[in-house]
């Protein structure tokens, strides 16, 4: 895993068109009074620093109380977005879009630090807007009088940001970009979330991952962006499973007759990779993607991960990673969601070169359908090195069955962008965007290549076209922190 200094590192990406809001106007002095200068609180503002013309930053993508704040090269990251918050009588809270905390000084003494803080109004977290040359702005603070300034006019990234004396000098003034107003998203949607299932039903995100407890939980947000912060929810809890109470992996929710069906792997208490490992299916009590939910089933006796299930021409299959030799996909029969009928197959084996690199691996088969085709996005190689990518099977025969039906496509479909600073892509879902226009990959991935198969890996997600054969272009895996267009349709 590599260490918040080489994520923030990796950050530098192209500065998205913006349009720049000039605040009050052009002075040859410099009031020390409240300015008339206006922001829009529905907005996000990146500030940019006069003197050494780096972005307001929080170091290291903290979301802690107490995290400082610093100056970095501008990329717009949620981590440099800041919205103004009305408090009233000229005076703003500046909140954090990757936090959702606000800017705050702890004390009114010269040199404070500015870190962020949750919210609570206070003096010390409320600024006024006062005019410099050129349309900048000083951010005086309401508790001390004081100005906002980057310590000893350093022009390094990370430098400190202070309180000082208001001089008017041009380590305190900030010109105030503010970003389109399209709704916007940015990468992680969940740090610690690997193996991630995402849906959009019935105005909500719904998005599940592994927890390697005895826990399954869930998160709901009307935004994708929403999700970053939402709380995880506990769903079900595995104690008292004779069979599978423990270290549960890659859980997935399935709308199938009325019902969700969330199914798991899970095993004994004992180290990753465990021989007591199985498949396991909850079914819910009604259309609540979050539940109750109620045990329903055991769906195998010997080892087997990463469920998932397959639709096709009115039968559904359990799809899921056994022993076969090497690590292959697998798929069973279903009678209903919740009862096999019939042997379990393999369907395919790591053949390739590509599927070999740090170990024989096929696992995390996804279903993916358009126009009238059946595909598997699955995942190969080790999830424990930084060449985990995935994979593409297309149906060209009639049964799902059958082995010689599924052809394999020579190459990987996504993989590592080392200049994007994304290792080991893998185990991925699939959803549409709410107006149901957009197609939308759901993925966990390391930001090190020396990234293990743990839970420091972190949900993504980015949008996804068609090639004109019919198969899925994923396009590359984006940075962390860049600044993605929503799904089309989002409200909230």
């Amino acid at each position: 895993m590599t260490s918040t200094a080489g994520r923030h590192r990796w950050r530098t990406t192209v500065v998205l068109a913006t349009s720049v809001t000039m605040l009050g106007g052009a002075t040859s002095a410099l009031p020390m009074t409240a300015a008339a200068a206006t922001v829009d609180t529905t907005a996000s503002y990146v500030l940019v620093n006069r003197n050494s013309g780096k972005a307001l930053d929080v170091y290291e993508l903290a979301t802690a109380d107490g995290a400082r704040i610093s100056q970095y090269t501008r990329n717009d990251g949620a981590w440099q977005q800041w919205q103004f918050v009305d408090s009233g009588g000229g005076y703003y809270r500046l909140k954090s879009r990757h936090s959702g905390k606000v800017l705050d000084f702890p004390s009114t003494a010269d040199r404070t630090g500015l870190v962020q803080t949750t919210d609570a109004n206070r003096p010390g977290q409320q600024f006024r807007l006062a005019d410099s040359p050129e349309g900048r702005v000083r951010l005086i603070n309401r508790a001390s009088g004081k100005a906002v300034d980057v310590l000893g006019f350093s022009t390094s990234d990370g430098a400190e940001v202070i309180q000082w004396p208001d001089t008017g000098g041009t380590n305190q003034q900030w010109q105030l970009v503010k970003l389109g107003t399209a709704r916007t998203f940015t990468n992680p949607i969940k740090r610690n979330g690997p193996d991630p299932w995402l849906q959009y039903y019935n105005g909500y995100y719904y998005l599940a991952t592994t927890t390697w407890n005895s826990t399954i939980t869930m998160r709901r947000s009307r935004t994708l962006a929403g999700l970053s912060s939402a709380a995880d929810t506990v769903v079900f809890t595995l104690s008292g499973r004779p069979n599978g109470c423990c270290n549960m992996w890659a859980p997935e929710f399935h709308l199938l007759n009325g019902r969700w069906y969330l199914y798991y792997v899970a095993g004994q208490n004992v180290p990753d990779f465990n021989p007591t490992q199985r498949l396991h299916v909850l079914e819910s009590s009604g259309t609540d993607p979050m539940g109750p939910y109620t045990f329903k089933a055991d769906l195998g006796d010997t080892w087997e991960i990463d469920p998932s299930i397959l639709q096709h021409n009115g039968k559904l299959y359990l799809l899921g990673s056994a022993i076969d030799g090497t690590q292959s996909l697998t798929i069973t029969p279903l009678s209903n969601p919740y009862t096999t009928s019939g042997a379990r197959r393999t369907i395919s084996q790591p053949t390739l070169a590509w599927e070999n690199q740090g170990g024989q691996v096929n696992e995390a088969a996804e279903p993916l359908y358009h126009n009238g085709r059946t595909m598997i996005v699955y995942s190969a190689s080790a999830c424990w090195g930084p060449d985990y990518k995935l994979g593409l099977l297309t149906l060209t025969g009639t049964d799902p069955l059958n082995r010689a039906h599924w052809t394999k496509a020579p190459n990987p479909v996504f993989q590592r962008n080392d200049g994007n600073g994304v290792y080991a892509p893998g185990h991925n879902g699939f959803f549409k965007s709410p107006d149901g226009t957009e197609d939308w990959i759901v993925y966990h991935a390391n930001d090190s290549a020396s990234g293990g198969c743990d839970m420091n890996r972190s949900t993504r997600a980015q949008k996804f076209t068609w090639n004109s054969d019919g198969t899925p272009n994923f396009g590359s895996p984006v940075r962390l922190g860049a600044t993605l267009t929503a799904p089309s349709g989002e409200t909230g």
